[in-house]
């Protein structure tokens, strides 16, 4: 059968090439998610995934969409990237036991900005399982793939982050580099992508393009003379930004900038992550991004008819994150959503104007053009620098996932794609039936909400249903000792270390954290 039939997909935008091809569209959902809580007045709030959700049914989106439902990643599939210890910690810690173990929580950067909360390893299972199970999907063909649940740019090899965890996005590309010789990492979230750059610092393998609020904001990196190191100068892109920076002056570098990147990089695979606190009103933001400005981004990504990846990532307001992602959703299917919202099961949420669209605010753009114009040639310039695309040679490359034929004879017609040769197992997926440069500088690492001139648009509204407790998920994840990055899938040395000149490896100093809250 045409895997473009039988509901794999919706109709695309037109596209930059001659075809304006189809596109096939997989959606990650679990249901779960929306209960995960990560306290009292933390704004961080997984319930903003389960509207969405209702967003996307009510418009009826679901149906243009193959939904899956994703298998949790095991232990062994987090520590592609991250350290055993680490993870082992993440699984044994809960609310009731953290007071036992305050020299981990230290160690691994857990308690106020990271806190244990009820299912806190089952969370982390559910959307690192969505992203790298989105990465199988793209190795195997389909157009575009979308988790919204991911997208959590922060967490370390070794430690908690910024709301972040696991690195569920390093685990992606990771996935995707066994099938593709380059991938592309970009970056709209308001906060610097510094677990994704730190990862890939090293490699000709994965660019990364982060484009982000810059001076006195979490987490201190991305200074524009940040560009990689060795095999990866030049390989890293930072795009430092100032409050208030509007619709136009943004495209005005990401479209130059990424269309540089494309020409040059020439990645089999792009993923986007499309944190939407750097929305207009957004309750940690400082941007003044409409959500149209900000889905242009995706469209123009699209655009490029390369296998896409799409994650959530930070967004605050959660009634505004919810308009973003349905929205952007929209545009990886091709359609045009009514402003006049449905009604939906949180439709409460979105009055009084109950419009998918919130007008920006009048806030100052402190982004001149004169400093728009020299990032945008300086970045340009980096770019001039890599000639053509890097060639890279496989060798011992883990084979590709195989999709067995379904069993006609089994009760439960779950998609899942079994390979034992794989070093992940989730490359199987249950359709759901309801359709700093970097500083020498130490402390703690916490976000914190901005404090600036501007009045934010504060989210007042309260998650809904019963939180999530700490009962185990419904697969059997058993331990591993596979703590580094697998050789076979990336030739590179291991994410976060810099080789010298003698051949030894040394860690990259942690980024400055200069943030407390209030």
């Amino acid at each position: 059968m045409d895997p473009s039939s039988a509901g794999a997909g919706g109709n695309s935008l037109p596209s930059v090439g001659p075809d304006g091809q189809k596109r096939r569209v997989c959606y990650f959902y679990d249901s779960e998610v929306g209960n995960y809580y990560y306290g009292q007045g933390h704004p961080m709030k997984p319930h903003r995934i389960r509207m969405t959700h209702s967003l996307l049914a009510q418009y009826g989106l679901l149906d243009q969409m193959q939904v899956l439902r994703p298998n949790p990643a095991r232990d062994r599939d987090l520590c592609r990237f991250h350290a055993d210890d680490y993870i082992s910690f993440l699984r044994s810690v809960t609310p009731e036991t953290q007071q036992d173990q305050i020299r981990a929580l230290k160690r691994f950067n857990v308690g106020e900005d990271c806190p244990v909360f009820d299912g806190l390893y089952s969370f982390c299972q559910t959307y690192a399982g969505a992203s790298v199970g989105g990465a199988v999907k793209l190795n195997h063909g389909l157009d575009i793939a979308i988790n919204w649940s991911g997208g959590l740019h922060h967490a370390k090899k070794c430690e908690a982050s910024g709301f972040c965890y696991v690195n569920d996005i390093v685990l992606a590309i990771l996935e995707l580099l066994k099938h593709h010789q380059r991938v592309l990492y970009v970056d709209i979230d308001i906060h610097h992508g510094d677990g994704v750059e730190e990862a890939f610092y090293t490699t000709d393998r994965v660019m990364t393009v982060s484009f982000h609020k810059f001076g006195d904001y979490f987490p201190g990196t991305g200074d524009v003379r940040d560009i990689g190191h060795s095999k990866g100068k030049y390989y890293s892109l930072n795009v430092p930004l100032d409050d208030g920076i509007d619709d136009e002056s943004y495209q005005s570098l990401f479209k130059p900038i990424m269309a540089k990147v494309m020409e040059v990089f020439q990645p089999g695979a792009v993923v986007l992550q499309c944190g939407a606190d750097s929305l207009s009103g957004d309750r940690l933001g400082c941007f003044n991004l409409s959500i149209r400005g900000h889905a242009e981004c995706v469209k123009y990504m699209r655009s490029f008819n390369v296998p896409l990846l799409l994650l959530g990532g930070g967004g605050y307001t959660i009634r505004n994150v919810a308009r973003c992602w349905c929205y952007e959703t929209g545009v990886a299917l091709g359609q045009e959503l009514e402003d006049k919202m449905p009604v939906n099961e949180y439709y409460e949420y979105f009055g009084p104007d109950y419009t998918l669209h919130v007008a920006p605010s009048n806030m100052e753009n402190k982004n001149t053009r004169y400093e728009l114009d020299n990032i945008r040639t300086k970045l340009l310039d980096n770019l001039s620098k890599l000639r053509h695309a890097p060639s890279v040679q496989f060798q011992e490359r883990p084979p590709d996932t195989e999709f067995p034929e379904p069993d006609e004879d089994e009760e439960d017609q779950d998609e899942r794609h079994d390979d034992h040769d794989s070093d992940m197992e989730l490359d199987y997926h249950t359709p759901l039936e309801d359709s700093a440069r970097r500083s020498t500088i130490q402390g703690t690492r916490v976000k914190r909400e901005s404090a600036g001139a501007e009045t934010k648009d504060q989210d007042g509204s309260r998650v809904t249903g019963e939180h999530r407790g700490s009962e185990p998920m419904a697969e059997d994840i058993s331990p591993s000792k596979q703590a580094h990055v697998d050789a076979n899938a990336m030739a590179v040395d291991e994410p976060g270390n810099v080789k010298t000149e003698s051949g030894s490896s040394t860690k990259l100093p942690d980024p400055p954290a200069i943030y407390q809250k209030p």
